[in-house]
């Protein structure tokens, strides 16, 4: 089993990102024979337009992944956009990519609707992901539910292309959808998402932190009316943090009507506390341990991700 995952460097690390898919990632991990994870700074283009504010995010996101758990020696990290061949394989699995399988895209329709600018960019933002999944022979991707489209789209340009050039050149991937990993809520009971500012950082300042939680949005109910903690999204995110048992506790005094300001209070101890290792690991991390974290990644990853365009350019007529 070969796993890759990616995410992308716009903006600081949030909930919704670790609950998301780096945890999941972390336990695909000790189940793989290999695993890819993948700085997809090639996608943020997208919606980062700053050099310098890239930059530092892209420099970022390794030291957070590394302070979150991930270990390079069990897992190949890189970015992308060290490695030319996805852009490559994408320009080629282009030309056999029908136009309304794009424009089927959810997330394009819903990053438009969000005010997300209409680029071309961002329409053919699923045969770039396609090919960072084939270009690696990734045989399955963990995705939230809410990816899982982009992973059946890679899985049909994979097979028009091997359709095409009657040659079963490129991997069919599977989409592995963990049942247990729910769409964490935003501090507006959205989806949490860098493009939609509704974000807990994972690695914020404290102050930061507590600004994000207080000013989470609630309903009109009372500080002693019965609440339904289903409806919560300070319960939703809270439950994240604690065990089935302390969360089935925490539910009854949302029931008995616990006023909102304590539950925000509550989170925020429980998020701290959460957070505290992560924050300790990451003080002790510096730029140089991204640099050879990275540039170890790059090779590795760039051995496979050559063999596979060798592969692709035979078939096509451009070996």
């Amino acid at each position: 089993m070969r796993v890759l995952s990616g995410i992308q460097p716009s903006g600081q690390l949030h909930l919704g990102n670790y609950f998301g898919s780096i945890k999941p990632n972390l336990d695909h991990v000790a189940k793989a024979d290999q695993s890819f994870f993948f700085i997809a700074d090639l996608h943020a283009l997208t919606t980062v337009q700053d050099a310098v504010a890239l930059k530092q995010a892209r420099e970022d996101i390794i030291l957070d992944y590394l302070a979150c758990g991930f270990d390079p020696e069990k897992a190949i990290i890189f970015e992308q956009s060290q490695i030319p061949e996805h852009t490559e394989l994408m320009w080629i699995l282009s030309t056999v990519t029908p136009m309304g399988l794009l424009e089927r895209a959810v997330s394009y329709k819903d990053k438009v609707q969000n005010g997300i600018p209409a680029s071309a960019g961002l329409l053919i933002y699923p045969v770039l992901m396609a090919a960072d999944i084939l270009l690696y022979d990734a045989t399955h991707v963990p995705v939230g539910k809410d990816q899982k489209q982009h992973v059946e789209m890679a899985r049909d340009i994979a097979q028009k292309f091997n359709t095409i050039y009657k040659k079963d050149v490129l991997t069919i991937p599977e989409p592995v959808i963990r049942e247990d990993v729910a769409v964490v809520p935003g501090t507006d009971g959205r989806k949490m998402s860098k493009s939609y500012g509704n974000t807990i950082p994972l690695f914020g300042d404290e102050k930061v932190i507590k600004k994000a939680v207080m000013g989470m949005v609630t309903d009109s109910k009372g500080p002693n009316d019965p609440k339904d903690p289903e409806k919560s999204t300070i319960f939703h995110i809270n439950k994240l943090l604690l065990s089935d048992e302390s969360a089935a506790k925490l539910a009854e005094e949302y029931k008995a009507g616990i006023a909102y300001g304590d539950a925000k209070k509550r989170l925020l101890e429980d998020l701290m506390t959460f957070l505290k290792p992560l924050h300790e690991r990451r003080a002790k991390l510096t730029a140089k341990d991204a640099h050879k974290v990275l540039e170890a990644g790059k090779k590795r990853a760039e051995s496979v991700a050559r063999g596979t365009m060798a592969q692709v350019r035979v078939v096509v007529g451009l070996g």
